[in-house]
C-alpha cells in the first residue's frame, strides 16, 4: 500500500505534519505530497536543520544554486525543488520570496527513451499473467504505471473500446484507447477480480477504498463490483486510514520490478522501465500519422509542448534522412 497517505493527528503540532495537512487541504496528489516534503526536508538539512520560517530568499537561492553547481541536477529536478519551496513559502507560510537569483541548472533536458515496436513486444512477451497484461495496457493505452495499478472495473469500456483514466496525474480525467489484442485477457482478469470480490464478501469483507470521500456520499459503493480494482492485490490488508480490512490493488513497485527483469531478459540495453511503454505509445502513434493534438488528449498532457517533445524523437526518420555512409546501399 505504498500509495496510501498515512494518517495525521487531528491537530498537527509538528512542522512536517502541519505542512502535509496543508498540502492535503489543497487536494494535491500523494506523489506530489511526498516529493514536496522530500525536497523541503532536504532544504532544512542543507541549512543545518534551521526552521524554514527563519530562512528566506537568500537561503532558497543558496540551496537551488547548490543543486545546480554541486549536484549537477537537471533543469526539471531543480524546477521541482523550486516548486516545493515556493509552495511552502507562498501557500503555507503566506510569505512572498520576491525575485530569486539562484544559479539555474544548465543540464539539458534529455529526449525520452522509447522502445521500437519489436522491443516493446519482446519485453511484454517476457512477462506472465497480470504483469503481462499491465505492460500491454501501458504500451497499448499509454497508461502510467500508477494508472494501470489503480484501474477499476468501471473504467474499462468494452462497448466503446476505451479506458477512462479517473485517477491520473494531477487528478485529471481522460479517455484513451483500449487495445483490441488485450480484450480477451482483460475480460478474464475482470472475471477473476469479481470472483475474488465475491469471496471477500462471503468472508465478511469486500469493501474497496473510494477516493474523494465518496464512501460517505455513497455508503454502499465500496462493495459495488464496478468500483473493484482490475488488478487486485493477492491478500487483504488493514487500511491504515481507518483500520478497515480491504483488498487493495497490486503494488506499482511490483509491476516495475517485473518489467525491469523482463527488459533484461529481452536483452534491451536501454535505460528504460514502465514509463518507457508510455513514451513508446506516443511515438508509435506519431509514426502512424496521428494528429499531435489527439495524442495530447490521449496522453492527458495539459500543455501541447509536453507532447511535442516526441516529435524530436522520431523527427529524423520522419523526414527521410539517412547517414551519408549509407548512400552506397542505395546507389
Amino acid at each position: 500500500m505504498d500509495d496510501i497517505r498515512p494518517n495525521l493527528p487531528q491537530k498537527p503540532v509538528r512542522f512536517m505534519d502541519q505542512l502535509r495537512s496543508h498540502i492535503r487541504s489543497k487536494q494535491l496528489a500523494y506523489s506530489t505530497e511526498k516529493t514536496y516534503c522530500s525536497w523541503i526536508k532536504h532544504f532544512i538539512h542543507f541549512h543545518n536543520r534551521a526552521h524554514p520560517k527563519d530562512l528566506g530568499a537568500e537561503q532558497v537561492d543558496a540551496f537551488l544554486s547548490y543543486l545546480a553547481v554541486d549536484r549537477n541536477v537537471s533543469v526539471n529536478t531543480q524546477k521541482t525543488a523550486l516548486n516545493a519551496l515556493v509552495f511552502m513559502y507562498h501557500q503555507f507560510f503566506n510569505i512572498q520570496l520576491g525575485t530569486l537569483q539562484f544559479v539555474p541548472s544548465v543540464t539539458p533536458q534529455t529526449l525520452p527513451t522509447v522502445f521500437s515496436h519489436r522491443e516493446a513486444m519482446a519485453v511484454i512477451n517476457q512477462l506472465q499473467g497480470v504483469y503481462k497484461l499491465a505492460a500491454l495496457l501501458m504500451y497499448g493505452s499509454g497508461l502510467r504505471v500508477m494508472e494501470c495499478a489503480r484501474l477499476r472495473i468501471q473504467d474499462v469500456d468494452f462497448e466503446n473500446n476505451c479506458i477512462v483514466v479517473r485517477e491520473g496525474k494531477g487528478r485529471k480525467w481522460r479517455r484513451t484507447i483500449l487495445p483490441e489484442v488485450s480484450l480477451d485477457t482483460l475480460k478474464v482478469q475482470i472475471q477473476y477480480a469479481l470472483a475474488l470480490h465475491n469471496k471477500d464478501i462471503g468472508e465478511g469483507f469486500g469493501e474497496v477504498y473510494l477516493p474523494d470521500a465518496l464512501e460517505k456520499k455513497y455508503p454502499c459503493a465500496a462493495r459495488n463490483p464496478a468500483w473493484q480494482y482490475v488488478f487486485p492485490a493477492k491478500n487483504t490488508a488493514v487500511d491504515p486510514r481507518g483500520g478497515t480490512i480491504r483488498r487493495h490493488h497490486i503494488g506499482e513497485k511490483q509491476i516495475q520490478r517485473k518489467v525491469k527483469l523482463a527488459i533484461q531478459a529481452a536483452h534491451v540495453y536501454k535505460k528504460s522501465g514502465c514509463h518507457t511503454f508510455r513514451h513508446s505509445f506516443a511515438t508509435q502513434l506519431l509514426q502512424s500519422g496521428a494528429d499531435i493534438r489527439n495524442i495530447q488528449e490521449l496522453m492527458g498532457h495539459s500543455d501541447l509542448s509536453t507532447t511535442q517533445i516526441y516529435t524530436h524523437v522520431i523527427g529524423v526518420h520522419e523526414r527521410g534522412l539517412c547517414s551519408p555512409v549509407d548512400k552506397t546501399i542505395y546507389e
